[in-house]
């Protein structure tokens, strides 16, 4: 079926709900650390309390992937699964920061994390369902966009509330900043992802008598693990490829992740107790710097597409990711605040990238057919290295750094730079199959303004 070429309104329209989903992935990324830690989490025990994204990320995105390549209804293929996900999240997203002690909260996030991955993995899927090869990588960059936008007021509500003068905290301890961020959040997950839900279509199945048929074949928890189990089985030599980078890069990311706001009090505002004032003051700076990354992702998506076609796709990823290691290695430098601004600049370069150009190495090796369950075993190369950090972080950060070592969190960071170089060093060795027809731009849509990378098939 040939698909009609999209302007710049539609695809926003279809990505618009990614900025929901990373508004709630934005706020649990940078304050449920220091969250668990108001409720009495030691620095050692955060990383098996953070084991809800992988595990969840795990079980979650290939039977959903697998599950809506089945489905077809009157909401169409993918966007049932948007809806169904962002009410959870966002009823998970409200109660969280009213959690009464810490396996509350711990339980809470496992449901917070199982929905968002409901909504999270069609929507890769859903640019290949809905656009031409040639602008699908328009479609990943408007998503680049999108994931920016809201992080960036995501990261910076906490901080930005407290300069509004909202000040105390919930009975169990946790800000009032952080608690009505949450709330509003949840919001702000639902009414976007409503926003793509009823602004785009889908196209129905090309072959509806095949489909049919395929359906009606795969019915059951059994032929869902089995198609799983087979795209494991078969994945392409890129895939294959791509999968050592994205271990390393993921294990990067995850050590910033868990441990960056931590390292902010610490280490440069000197915070030793977690129920300290400055403490609270270090978690706010941290959470608002994150912000400066997610701002740099979408500036630098306007021009990623064109500097990979004047070079090509592995060299912006490589420089994307050294530019990340230095962003991470320069904190264990930094004791004056605003110069954590630049560092996150650097990892702000390295997040775009990462969030399209993977994917657009990756494309044109994956079969039309069943882009939803390749999309969601993809997604194992972010998450076994996220659950073994989860699992691993604990003991290995008390072997090397000693107990209770307020230094920990700026070490783990640190360790996050060296895995960010080495992805950059492995980008070397993936097959780029489309490289070729990567260095020829192709505008998104008569006006547009989002540059493309040339056809490619379609995270």
């Amino acid at each position: 079926m040939e698909r009609k070429r999209l302007n710049s309104r539609q695809l926003f329209n279809m990505s618009f709900g990614f900025l929901g989903i990373q508004f709630g992935w934005g706020l649990q990324l940078a304050n449920m650390s220091a969250v668990y830690e108001r409720l009495g989490a030691k620095p050692d025990d955060v990383p098996l309390l953070w084991l809800a994204a992988p595990v969840t990320g795990l079980l979650v995105q290939p039977i959903i992937g697998a599950l809506s390549d089945r489905t077809w209804n009157r909401l169409g293929r993918r966007r049932p699964y948007f809806l169904t996900g962002a009410i959870l999240a966002s009823i998970a997203l409200f109660f969280m920061p009213t959690s009464s002690s810490l396996w509350m909260a711990a339980s809470l996030l496992w449901i917070l994390d199982g929905s968002i991955n409901v909504s999270m993995e069609p929507f890769r899927a859903f640019v290949a369902d809905k656009l031409s090869s040639s602008q699908r990588t328009a479609g990943f960059l408007m998503q680049s966009l999108m994931i920016g936008i809201g992080a960036s007021f995501a990261n910076a509500l906490p901080f930005v509330l407290s300069k509004f003068g909202v000040i105390g905290n919930t009975a169990s301890g946790i800000p009032l900043t952080v608690k009505y961020s949450f709330q509003f959040g949840a919001v702000v997950f639902l009414l976007a992802v409503l926003w793509t839900v009823f602004t785009t279509d889908e196209y129905p199945p090309e072959d509806m008598a095949a489909f049919t048929k395929m359906k009606a074949e795969g019915v059951g928890a059994g032929a869902v693990l089995a198609e799983v189990v087979e795209a494991v089985r078969e994945m392409p030599k890129t895939m294959k490829q791509l999968a050592v980078v994205q271990t390393f890069t993921w294990l990067g990311l995850f050590c910033m992740w868990l441990f960056f706001v931590p390292a902010v009090a610490r280490h440069v505002f000197g915070a030793t107790d977690p129920q300290s004032e400055l403490y609270a003051r270090g978690v706010e700076w941290g959470g608002f710097v994150f912000a400066f990354y997610s701002i740099t992702c979408f500036v630098v998506a306007l021009v990623l597409a064109r500097a990979a076609a004047a070079t090509s796709r592995k060299t912006v990823h490589c420089i994307a990711l050294l530019c990340g290691a230095a962003g991470l290695l320069s904190v264990y430098l930094i004791h004056n605040q605003y110069m954590l601004l630049l560092s996150m600049v650097g990892v702000g370069i390295a997040w775009a990238s990462i969030l399209s150009m993977p994917y657009a190495m990756l494309s044109s090796s994956l079969p039309p057919a069943r882009i939803g369950v390749y999309m969601g075993v993809f997604n194992f190369f972010i998450v076994l290295p996220e659950i073994f950090a989860a699992l691993t972080f604990g003991p290995l950060t008390r072997f090397f750094f000693g107990t209770n070592n307020p230094n920990s969190p700026l070490y783990v960071v640190m360790v996050g730079g060296v895995c960010m170089l080495i992805a950059a060093f492995c980008v070397q060795f993936v097959d780029d199959v489309d490289a070729a027809a990567a260095v020829v731009p192709s505008g998104v849509s008569q006006g547009a303004t989002v540059p493309v990378l040339a056809p490619v098939q379609s995270r």
